[in-house]
């Protein structure tokens, strides 16, 4: 699985607001400066927080006193919240459900491993939250991972 920027970008923002939002501060953050304070181009976070407007993640406002807060408490915005809203599903052969691919000969059974795959992403992605990342209070299935010999080690 490769993470694009706008991803990254993305949860790097929504941390920066779940922060404001822990420590009780309503205000708006304008994307210039969440941009400026992360070094992200201003113009593509700019898309990607419209983006996250329009999936209900993040709530904006115009004009002088304007700018972008969550939308829901940070322990309510999951990651694959994100990825969803700015990339589609999770995972998809040629660009359909892994449930729907069809394989023939000894291939027959490849779906089942893109199946597999895409439930294995499901079980760390959709219980990780903005909240667990701003805290770093892992869920037990992320913990695992982290825990498994050879996670930290590039192939």
């Amino acid at each position: 699985m490769e993470v694009s920027a706008r991803v990254d970008y993305a949860l790097r923002s929504l941390t920066e607001l779940a922060y404001n939002a822990s420590v009780g501060d309503t205000r708006l953050t304008t994307c210039e400066k969440l941009a400026t304070d992360l070094s992200i181009p201003a113009k593509f976070l700019e898309s990607i927080l419209r983006t996250l407007r329009q999936a209900g993640i993040v709530t904006s406002q115009r004009g002088v006193e304007g700018g972008f807060r969550l939308a829901k408490a940070p322990a309510d915005v999951t990651v694959a919240d994100v990825i969803r809203a700015l990339e589609g599903p999770l995972a998809a052969v040629r660009g359909a459900p892994p449930e729907d691919a069809i394989y023939g000969g000894r291939a027959e059974h490849l779906r089942d491993v893109w199946v597999a795959t895409r439930a294995a992403l499901r079980d760390i992605l959709e219980h990780v939250t903005l909240a667990d990342i701003l805290t770093g209070d892992m869920p037990p299935q992320v913990l695992a991972q982290l825990d498994t010999p050879g996670a930290w080690k590039r192939r």
